[in-house]
């Protein structure tokens, strides 16, 4: 696979904000999508393609979501795998395509039609820097990872970016990310894997409560290494050291978008045990993890533990007031339905001054448990939001 990025002028000047990544024979493609009902029409396009389960070129903008906005938005997705398909002489339906930025503005497909020929003459296959910053729109940094893992004995490679900043809760993946190995893996198995990576990763992160309409996650197995059987399950004891890794990177490049959070100042991990399941467990760390109370006490240092009872509380979720316990940092802030004895709020303030804050629940009801990451909301989320369009 060869891949780059260039600047298109579609929204900014100056700046990469166009991406392509093409294959060099029609690879294996996984994907999970946005739940949101208004999701864009590069969204659409992508649900509609993914049956056939191959892909020669990946096409990704930033500046303009292409979404709501109309039978244009699905007239402009249509000329740019169009334009795509004709330069990699492929059929559309290998081509699948992203849009991240601006909702409800028309993408004008003519930029990215002029700008195509010349990025597809930069393409390599180590320009992964450039394709990473292509697609980042507030972002303030590009975001990638890498990762090793053996298959049957066979090394093989894992490489994936992505883009997130704001506009981040879990449904389904809050962002767009793209993963790629050279493992030769069926569709159908890859996407397994993917889905299982996903729901401990990029469903497991949230910035400020907001769904996107343009949430994608797809990730391509180019075949490079033949690995000397045929996969077909997941509980193949062979497979288990490449999910690890494949995990291990999808978390990564989760935890990179939290701490890129716009205006973000702390990471916050959130666990929860002791839930009457996973399912309880998740909704407790969401409530908490969503919370601008409990964000802005953060990002103020604030140790007002009583704001994460009241999150723990808002969540619906069976608890047992007399042995719920709640940690910050090392600090144990209350058990037995009150305020520990003897606690002492300085030392969990001075803690609370670090960029790495954990918080640790134990709601007493169950073994149920999950583990969810955010960031604190400072003043700096409102001023990048105010003048987002301007």
């Amino acid at each position: 696979m060869r891949l780059g990025g260039i600047a298109a002028q579609i929204r900014h000047h100056g700046r990469k904000d166009l991406m392509l990544a093409v294959f060099d024979r029609p690879t294996p493609v996984a994907g999970v999508f946005t739940r949101s009902t208004a999701a864009s029409a590069a969204v659409r396009w992508d649900r509609s393609i993914l049956s056939g389960a191959r892909a020669r070129a990946l096409v990704v903008n930033s500046g303009n979501a292409n979404a709501w906005t109309g039978g244009a938005g699905s007239e402009t997705v249509e000329q740019i795998v169009q334009a795509v398909a004709a330069i990699v002489s492929c059929p559309i339906r290998h081509v699948f395509v992203s849009s991240t930025g601006v909702i409800g503005e028309v993408l004008d497909s003519s930029k990215i039609k002029n700008a195509l020929p010349r990025l597809h003459r930069q393409l390599t296959p180590k320009n992964w820097t450039a394709a990473a910053r292509a697609i980042m729109t507030t972002d303030t940094f590009p975001k990638g990872a890498t990762r090793s893992a053996t298959i049957n004995g066979r090394a093989v490679t894992i490489n994936g970016i992505a883009k997130g900043s704001g506009m981040i809760a879990p449904n389904m993946a809050t962002m767009l990310a793209y993963v790629f190995t050279d493992a030769r893996l069926p569709a159908r198995l890859l996407q397994r894997m993917l889905r299982a990576a996903n729901r401990g990763s990029f469903n497991a992160i949230t910035v400020d409560g907001d769904t996107s309409t343009s949430d994608t996650v797809l990730a391509f197995a180019t075949g490079a290494v033949a690995l000397g059987f045929n996969p077909t399950s997941l509980r193949d004891p062979r497979l288990a050291e490449f999910r690890a890794a494949l995990g291990s990177l999808t978390v990564d490049l989760a935890q990179q978008i939290v701490r890129d959070g716009e205006g973000a100042s702390k990471f916050v991990t959130i666990s929860v045990k002791g839930a009457t399941s996973s399912f309880s467990a998740r909704g407790i760390a969401f409530s908490i993890a969503n919370s601008p109370l409990v964000k802005t006490a953060i990002a103020g240092s604030d140790p007002n533990w009583g704001r994460i009872i009241m999150a723990i509380g808002k969540a619906s979720q069976a608890i047992n007031s007399e042995k719920l316990s709640v940690r910050i940092g090392p600090y144990l802030t209350t058990e037995g339905g009150g305020v520990k004895a003897g606690y002492d709020e300085s030392r969990v303030a001075e803690y609370m001054k670090g960029d790495e804050i954990d918080i640790d629940v134990h709601v007493g009801v169950g073994r149920g448990r999950a583990t969810v990451w955010t960031c604190d909301l400072t003043h700096q989320y409102v001023t990048i939001n105010a003048d987002y369009r301007s």
